[in-house]
This record gives structure tokens, sequence and C-alpha cells, in this order.
């Protein structure tokens, strides 16, 4: 055990797996699961000495508590024909008719959906607290079913107005609930503990929480550009675009790490499924997730290119989105990722990069809404030696903790108070640099809570440094696309003057 693994250890103690995913990942990948369910399971079943785990063990528990998509039919089966109480975890979502004062439930990932299933009031009442908190939320349900003939009118306050209807259709039945939340996140405590870390050490400890191996990058730069992926987990409404060369484990960390964002890798996209859909009646993606990202983006097509971009335009801007008569706001950050060939890629940023999006994107109006570009030919090709091998931050505590960091306001605060911003800055600008300078300063340094907590060079280095360079390759990039934006640059922020004295 390193020094370093000691010390996250002993800060740590219980949050801390032993990832060793050059081995483990055949196991866990033949299970198809996801970084955070993989270091909830090992906790569950991992020795806390050596870090060794039972696969029998581990593989019984999966395949009974964690069923696939083509395990649904064999489920309903049991459900519905053999009338028993099938209990699996699962992503569930909640649904109160208005007019019935109805109480229904979805499973999104098994296709299940509200007009089929029913909550009663006595289990409504046990598990509410935890399912109206969220949009989407992971936990243990139980499932049973209720017919036709033993349906309890009394839950339904229009019953005598739509009993003959109703009594027509057996419903699934919720059970019981128990929330996917096996620990308690001390955030308070991560922050405090974070300044026990020197930066070189925190950012390996990051590293390690998204399943990285530190030692397998060559240096620090190429350490905090992969880093700079995660700033959209815990700042609201960052968008950012990346270009890479495959291979870089884009999909990966967007896709697999946490719970709380979305991936969708090429395909149809739509504004019904990004924003409202009308007909049901229901929120889209931006209102369930931290952040949503649009992978292999050249591959993605839109039902309505123009509809979907003037959708885009005005989320971008506000967290707000028209869908008819219906106004939303939501904080999902919003992330272009899609592959350059290595004839485009610019270490400074001079190429023109923006023509490899696809020509939707391709709008000076839609590009100057995102906040920050990631070079990701700065990251290396994915290789066994970049894998985590070794104690790490359980993946699930981290982006729990980060989805809490969200809420935080103090850290803009500082970043406020931090900043100089020169007269006449463009406000866009102004609030991308700043939004990502928050980010950063929260990943890097979360420990800081008031503007003397950080040196000026420190911050100046790690956070508004690297946020005015993401800024400024979008407007440049945005001066070869449109002639308006040609030649211009962004304001010299600087850390106020008075800073140190």
């Amino acid at each position: 055990m390193s020094p370093l693994e000691k010390k996250l250890r002993g800060y740590f103690d219980d949050m801390v797996v032993y990832k060793d995913l050059k081995h483990q990942g055949n196991v866990f990948s033949a299970l198809s699961l996801p970084s955070f369910m993989r270091d909830w399971i090992l906790r569950k079943f991992e020795d806390r000495e050596d870090g060794t785990f039972d696969a029998d063990r581990l593989v019984k528990f999966v395949h009974k508590y964690l069923p696939k998509k083509d395990d649904w039919i064999a489920i309903k089966n049991r459900i519905v024909i053999e009338r028993e109480n099938v209990k699996f975890l699962a992503k569930i979502a909640v649904d109160i008719d208005i007019k019935t004062g109805k109480v229904s439930f979805a499973l999104p990932d098994f296709g299940l959906s509200c007009k089929d299933t029913i909550i009663e009031n006595d289990v409504w009442d046990t598990c509410k607290a935890d399912l109206v908190g969220a949009h989407e939320i992971w936990g243990m349900v139980e499932l049973g079913y209720q017919s036709p003939d033993d349906f309890d009118w009394s839950f339904n306050y229009d019953a005598h107005q739509s009993k003959s209807k109703e009594s027509k259709k057996g419903k699934i039945k919720l059970t019981s609930f128990k929330a996917f939340c096996p620990y308690r996140t001390d955030l308070e405590y991560f922050k405090d503990i974070s300044k026990e870390f020197e930066p070189s050490e925190w950012i390996d400890v990051l590293l390690g929480a998204v399943d990285y191996n530190a030692s397998g990058y060559p240096d620090e730069e190429k350490k905090l550009t992969m880093l700079t992926r995660l700033l959209p987990f815990l700042e609201k409404r960052l968008n950012l675009i990346e270009l890479a060369p495959k291979g870089t484990g884009k999909s990966y960390l967007f896709g697999s790490v946490s719970r709380f964002g979305w991936l969708s890798s090429g395909g149809v996209m739509s504004r019904a499924k990004m924003f409202y859909d009308q007909n049901r009646r229901t929120e889209g993606l931006v209102a369930g997730n931290d952040f949503i990202t649009l992978d292999e983006v050249q591959t993605i097509s839109f039902t309505d290119t123009d509809e979907m971009r003037a959708a885009l335009k005005g989320y971008l801007q506000s967290g707000k989105f028209t869908v008819g008569n219906y106004e939303g706001t939501a904080y999902a950050g919003v992330i272009l990722c899609g592959n350059i060939s290595k004839e485009a890629m610019d270490e400074d940023g001079y190429g023109n990069m923006f023509q490899e999006l696809p020509k939707v994107f391709q709008e000076s109006a839609l590009l100057e809404r995102f906040h920050g570009f990631i070079k990701g030919w700065n990251i290396p090709r994915m290789n066994d030696d970049m894998k985590a091998s070794g104690w790490a931050l359980n993946s699930e505590y981290f982006c729990s903790i980060m989805h809490d960091m969200r809420d935080d306001m103090s850290y803009r605060a500082v970043v406020d108070a931090l900043v100089e911003v020169p007269p006449g800055a463009d406000t866009r600008d102004t609030e991308a640099v700043k939004r990502i300078a928050t980010a950063y300063l929260k990943l890097l340094f979360p420990y800081v809570r008031k503007s003397s907590d950080i040196s000026s060079d420190t911050f100046r280095h790690y956070c508004l440094d690297r946020a005015r360079k993401m800024r400024d390759t979008i407007v440049y990039q945005l001066g070869l696309l449109d002639k308006e934006y040609s030649g211009k640059d962004i304001p010299a922020f600087k850390v106020c003057a008075d800073y140190d004295k």
C-alpha cells in the first residue's frame, strides 16, 4: 500500500474500495455494471484488509438483484402469473395524477410506464420521503400484482366515475422501496479532509475516484485535462465541447461513472426527449439529470433541426425551455463530445476545429453559449496502465459528493470576490470564465470557504488561467466560423489586485 493509499484509507475509511480494473474488470465487464454500482457491490463483498472478494457470491447477488432488460418478461411472469413478490435494484420514477389522486410509478430501464402501475396509500406513506426527492431514483423495489378483482377503490377519489373502466385493468404495484443510499454523504467532512492532501496528491485521489490510475499519466497537464471532464458533474448548467481522438475514455467517464448523468451515443434526438414531451406531458432529459452528454455528436440526427437548435439556444442561455404552453426550468449541463481527426487537432486552438461538428451545431449564436472547450488530445489513449489499481475513493460516494456540491453557492461567491473583471467585458465571456473557475475550485480545492483560504497564485494557476484558456478556444473558433467574431479576444481576467493585501 502506497503512502497516499494509507493516507486515503486513514481519512475516508469506509468510503474507500480496492479497485483492480485490470483483473476485476473481467468480472464486472461481463456483468455490464456501471462504476457506481460496481463500487457499491465491491464495498458489500470486499475484504476490508486486502481487497479480495468472493466472485461467485458477488455474481449470484448481481444475477438475483440486478436483472437486465431482457429479464423483464420473466419478472412479469413471476409477478402477474405466479403472483410472487419480486425484489430487485432498479431506477424508479413516480407520478401523481392530479385528477384522481392516484400515485403510480415507472421503471424506465424496463419500459414499465405509470399507466400500468400503482402505489397504494400505506406503501406511499412509508416511502414517499425518498421517492419525491428526485426525478428518478435508484433503489431496491419490491413489486407485486393487483388484479382487477382486488383493486382498492378507496384510493381513487373519482372511483365512482371510473370504476367500470379501471376494473378491467390489473396493475403492478409497489409493495416496498428502499433508496439506494448505502451511506450518508457528509459534505462538510469531505471539504475539511481535502485540505489534508497536497494539490498533487488530491489530483491523484480524484483520478482514482473515477477509475483511473494516476501513475499512467505522464504529467499534471494531462491529468488535469482528464479531470476537466468532471466539471459539469459539480457545477449547474456548465456547457462544454470536447473533441478528442478515439479511445480516450469519453463514453466511459460520462456514461458509467455517475448515476446522475445521461449519455446519448449517436442516433436520433428529439425536442420531446430532450426537453418536454407534449403527448405524455413529461419533462425530458434535462430535468432529471445533472448533465446530458451527446457523444459521437457527428452521428446524432434531430427530428427537426431548426426546432432543436432554437430550443437549445434558449436553454443553454438561461436554463429555461418552452414547448407549446409548457415552460420549464432545468439545471443540467450539456456536453458535446466528438472524435477529431489528427490533422484537425491544434494545440494552440488556431485550426478550424468546429468544422468537425455536424452542421446543426455550426451556428455561432448556438456555439457561443457553450462555456468552454476541452482539448481531448491532451488525454492519452486508454491503456491498461491507466486503469485504477489500488485503494481509491468509492465512485458512488464521490459522485454523490459532486452532486451535492452543485447546490453550494459559496464557491461562486469566492470566485466573484477573487476575479477582477475589466471594463467592457462581454457578459457571456465573464459568466463562462467564472462558471468554469468555480467548478475547478469545487473539484480541486473543496476546502475553500472564503477567498483567504487559497493563495492568489494557486487560484490563478489551477482555476482562473485554465478557465480563460477554455473560453478563449471557444471564442477563437467562433471567429473562424463567423466574421462577426473574427479578431475578438476574451478580456484579460485577473486575480483582484488587492487580493493579497
